[in-house]
């Protein structure tokens, strides 16, 4: 990897950071991370309140309520949902009479037998069986407050459930499961959650996570003159609420909304719909005579699948998952139609984001900017082009890397050429730990021939672990960071915004990102600052503390591997955990043994929970 080794030899300003994105960098020229810090009201003051199971601190919803709650994520009405239960619960409705598994999926009571049909029609609300369920409710309102139960619980266990939101009716032991492929949760006829939006991985037509009125980085770089960028995977949401795009016409909100000058990004990452660039609000090189349709909940009529049509997969196939709609040969998440010439084609997305990230540097030499880079090369489908193939023994995942390493020393190389290298600070960075199989047949698992991606640390993405949660981090300024250093120092990419406020003499907004500091001397080297703590999240929610010295994840019931998948350990216990960073594979875990300490962590986790400032601004 010379090109990354390269950020290290030269010692500068425009701020360019590099931001590892799902194990393969992401630049930035003052470029820095996208921060998706938001402007909160007391409700929800801190970043990690309400962040994860069992945090959301809200009673649940009280089954009788005048309007019908409709879940967020699957469309539902908790009403007829209620009248469902209430019929199983008689016996006048088994969930034989349920397609597809007895699942909920977004058929709402097209898969209800004529005769349930028949019976929903009649107000099924005063029953004895719905009386009976609402009494059930209330008498557990009480121990339902201030906790989220987990699937497979016992009755006022608090458990770390993988929503955030309230559970609007609770009524048996019966498993909610998440579909990685299909981006949702099938509840079957026993919990309906009422769940938050944008507090999940965000589906290709997702809504903006990240709201116009927010203050984020690019806000901040632009308010003290800089030009701002972003290019890349974007994986943010665009537009004002989910599947609600029309990608035939310029998006009425995007990331001009969101303080940049500019952008070319993918609405999602390589492996979900819709798979086109999105120039500055709108499909860059749209095509009119093949106009774009994008669903997540069904396919389009007479459209080939990677699950129906294997055959038209001849690129690459899906290992777990991923078995959806088919472009270039390659099956995705989502189902899409449409696109003609506005379809990218895999091999050439790093050429194309690479160009589009140096353009922006040229025509901007002379100003500053500020430059979000997040490449797709290591995120899933790997597939390089050509020029990079079979440059690395671990197959595609391996030549995938060769390939981020081309783009990023393009980017220096640029840098170099216009004479800025030595004025331009540079983050290279992660979004989360390594990653072997993530859906497609790529033989990355075959090929590592014993390399462990994630080095000597237990747990890879998705894992609490901290082979999942610990990422790399690479700071070069040349004019302001002296070279060839390494730092132990416990530092968080959610303190970029408020360092970086600082370096530019930026004036954030009242209630800015509460939970970011100011820890630029850590950052550049010129102190020996740790952060106090840091908070960890793993891919179900699960919270976990960091100290410098020790880890406390929480208790959770879920299983012990991943199990639509990857090969990963989750993490997951019923017990509380406590490991010495000091032992740096956690094994052996010290909670029994020391109950203070676990005490001590538990306490920084519930205080962040209630949106207390622990460490002081």
């Amino acid at each position: 990897m010379k090109n990354i080794m390269n950020i290290f030899k030269k010692n500068g300003f425009y701020v360019m950071a590099l931001v590892l994105v799902a194990g393969i960098l992401a630049v930035s020229g003052i470029a820095g991370y996208v921060s998706g810090q938001k402007e909160r009201g007391a409700e929800n003051a801190v970043d990690f309140k309400d962040d994860g199971a069992g945090t959301a601190l809200n009673a649940p919803a009280s089954a009788e309520t005048d309007t019908p709650i409709v879940d967020e994520m699957t469309g539902y009405n908790a009403d007829l949902v209620q009248k469902i239960l209430s019929m199983i619960e008689n016996g006048s409705l088994a969930l034989e009479d349920f397609e597809d598994e007895g699942s909920m999926n977004g058929q709402s009571g097209q898969n209800v037998s004529q005769e349930a049909s028949a019976e929903l029609a009649d107000d099924a609300a005063g029953t004895e069986a719905d009386a009976a369920v609402n009494a059930e409710l209330d008498e557990s309102d009480a121990e339902m407050a201030g906790s989220v139960i987990n699937a497979g619980y016992q009755s006022g266990d608090p458990m770390t459930w993988p929503v955030r939101g309230e559970i609007v009716m609770d009524y048996s032991m019966d498993a909610t499961t998440w579909y990685p492929t299909l981006q949702e949760y099938k509840c079957n006829p026993s919990i309906l959650i009422q769940s938050e939006e944008g507090t999940d991985v965000a589906a290709g037509n997702a809504g903006m996570i990240i709201r116009p009125e927010q203050y984020i980085m690019a806000d901040m770089f632009k308010s003290v003159g800089y030009t701002t960028a972003a290019v890349g995977k974007w994986h943010l949401g665009l537009g004002d609420q989910t599947a609600t795009q029309d990608w035939n016409a310029p998006l009425p909100c995007a990331l001009g909304d969101l303080g940049f000058d500019y952008h070319y990004i993918m609405a999602a990452t390589a492996d979900r719909v819709p798979c086109v660039y999105i120039e500055n609000g709108k499909v860059a090189n749209y095509d009119p005579s093949a106009p774009i349709e994008v669903s997540y909940q069904k396919n389009f009529e007479g459209e080939p699948t990677g699950k129906s049509n294997p055959e038209l997969l001849y690129n690459l196939k899906p290992s777990h998952g991923h078995d959806m709609s088919i472009i270039n040969g390659v099956s995705r998440i989502g189902f899409m139609k449409g696109g003609g010439k506005a379809l990218w084609k895999d091999e050439n997305i790093a050429d194309s984001l690479t160009t589009h990230a140096i353009q922006f540097i040229e025509e901007n030499q002379n100003k500053p900017f500020f430059l979000y880079f997040a490449t797709n090369d290591v995120h899933v489908p790997r597939f390089p082009h050509d020029r990079f193939r079979g440059k690395n023994p671990m197959g595609l995942r391996g030549d995938a890397i060769v390939q981020f390493d081309y783009c990023v020393g393009e980017i220096l190389n640029t840098l170099e050429k216009l004479g800025l290298r030595e004025n331009t600070l540079i983050i290279l960075s992660s979004d989360n730990g390594p990653v072997v199989d993530d859906g497609y047949d790529d033989k990355a698992e075959e090929l590592l021939n014993g390399h462990s991606p994630a080095g000597p640390l237990r747990g890879n993405k998705y894992s609490a672990f901290e082979g999942g949660t610990r990422i790399p981090a690479i700071v070069s300024w040349p004019a302001g960071v002296k070279k060839g250093m390494t730092s132990d120092l416990l530092v968080s990419q959610v303190d970029w915004l408020a360092s970086f406020a600082s370096l530019t003499g930026a004036t954030m907004p009242k209630n800015t990102a509460p939970d970011s500091y100011n820890y630029l001397g850590s950052w550049l080297g010129k102190e020996k600052t740790d952060r106090p703590w840091v908070i960890e999240q793993a891919s179900n929610h699960t919270l976990s503390v960091r100290t410098k010295d020790w880890k406390y994840i929480e208790p959770n019931d879920g299983p012990k591997m991943i199990q639509w998948g990857p090969k990963i350990e989750t993490g997951n216990s019923k017990e509380p955990q406590l490991y010495k960073m000091k032992e740096v594979k956690e094994v052996t875990n010290y909670a029994k043994n020391m109950p203070e300490k676990v005490a001590e962590l538990q306490s920084i986790l519930q205080s962040v929970r209630e949106g207390k400032d622990l460490i002081g601004k």
